[in-house]
């Protein structure tokens, strides 16, 4: 009798068991489903923050380097040519980051131009530095006719990115890196420091206009627009 009841008393002890083990199993599953499909839900907010992460990233990098270039050209250090090759390679990496959206003809075309965005910046500082004043104008005019060829590049790739904007962005970008230059060179550190601040802020609009004008023109890479997007689309 004892050894029935015994054996009962198991047999319930088990069947709670699988009970609660069951339905935590289940709670579980149902909690991970709801992750998962919240997870689906903000997939295409996901992508555009992941973008504009990314090309916040590579834009700070430029105006980083291309700060390093000056800092290491002025004050003439030995690891001048080890950040020239790392800034030239900044220029490769956002072509690459076009390439997903306009082909990799026109992520090679917008390297090359950003490369002779960098080389011409260079012509200008070693100009100002050895006070060569017609060199100095001679390449700040290369410069900003570089820039005007970029503007025409990426507007004509995106009707986001309007001329008027666009210019404004890269003409503030070369101005501010100019009087970066000329304040490293003359060794006012202070506004050297505040225009590299201005860069900076300047630098993330950049990226962030790029960012929202690649959105734009392709909704379907970044999942279903929502309807605030469809409107102001």
């Amino acid at each position: 009798m004892n050894k029935n009841k015994l054996n009962i008393g198991v047999r319930i002890t088990s069947l709670i068991f699988l009970f609660v083990f069951s339905s935590l199993i289940y709670a579980q599953y149902g909690q991970t489903a709801k992750t998962s499909e919240k997870t689906m839900d903000n997939m295409p907010a996901m992508q555009k923050e992941a973008l504009g992460m990314a090309m916040r990233k590579l834009w700070e990098d430029h105006i980083m380097w291309t700060r390093n270039y000056i800092i290491s050209a002025v004050d003439n250090l030995s690891d001048v040519n080890k950040v020239a090759a790392r800034l030239m390679k900044n220029q490769e990496d956002i072509g690459n980051a076009i390439k997903p959206y306009y082909g990799d003809a026109a992520g090679n075309k917008l390297t090359d131009l950003l490369k002779t965005h960098i080389m011409d910046a260079g012509e200008l500082v070693k100009a100002a530095k050895a006070n060569d004043a017609a060199a100095a104008n001679m390449a700040e005019k290369k410069w900003y006719m570089n820039a005007d060829d970029i503007v025409n590049f990426l507007t004509g790739a995106n009707p986001n990115w309007t001329k008027s904007a666009m210019t404004d962005m890269l003409y503030g970008h070369l101005k501010l890196t100019k009087t970066e230059a000329v304040a490293r060179i003359s060794k006012d550190y202070d506004a050297d420091i505040a225009a590299f601040d201005q860069i900076h802020s300047n630098a993330l609009m950049m990226a962030d206009m790029l960012t929202m004008g690649i959105i734009k023109q392709f909704p379907d890479k970044f999942g279903k627009m929502t309807k605030q997007e469809k409107k102001e689309k």
